[in-house]
């Protein structure tokens, strides 16, 4: 088994046992989050085929300033941006339909839900409140590092947002579930 650095280089060396044990060791987390972005298990396995590919490429230039494991995560992440940005109707919200709606200041608890549960739940947000919920949410993104990722602006990133978290409430009590606090802070 290689350590991170000696896996690393020995992708570098395209070693094919190398390059199948960082597949391996990472896919599964990596594919969750293409997930996160895609509305079909097709599209997140062409993501996740695609960030492989990518990934091979640009190992040479990881730097280890940061997690191995984040910077995979950033590829895929900006992958699947690029692959939903080359689809028509791609952010089909502008800035001028900033939601205005009031969101209850309370915490969801989310303990009790299964993770398909949640996917489900998210998946089933519009592309773009999707997009920027897991920007922001999840990955840890700011509004302007968003806006920047998705060619929108700052306020079509936080009116996303406020969408998203309104339409998550909104879901959440349909199934009968009452939010204890908000979701995440602004």
């Amino acid at each position: 088994m290689y350590s991170e650095q000696e896996l690393i280089q020995a992708c570098i060396r395209q070693e094919r046992f190398a390059q199948r044990q960082l597949y391996e060791r990472f896919a599964s987390k990596l594919f969750v989050t293409a997930m996160r972005y895609m509305k079909n298990r097709s599209d997140a396995e062409d993501v996740l085929q695609d960030s492989f590919i990518k990934i091979y490429q640009k190992l040479p230039n990881f730097r280890f300033d940061c997690p191995l494991e984040a910077w995979l995560r950033k590829v895929v992440v900006n992958t699947a941006l690029k692959q939903l940005q080359s689809q028509p109707n791609y952010m089909q919200h502008t800035d001028s339909e900033l939601v205005t709606d009031d969101v209850e200041q309370e915490e969801f608890t989310l303990s009790g839900f299964q993770f398909e549960q949640l996917m489900e739940i998210v998946q089933s947000l519009p592309e773009g409140c999707r997009m920027v919920f897991n920007l922001y949410a999840i990955e840890g993104y700011q509004h302007n590092e968003i806006a920047a990722l998705l060619g929108v602006s700052e306020g079509t990133s936080k009116s996303q947002y406020s969408r998203a978290r309104v339409l998550l409430q909104q879901k959440l009590k349909a199934m009968g579930i009452m939010p204890k606090a908000q979701l995440n802070k602004d």
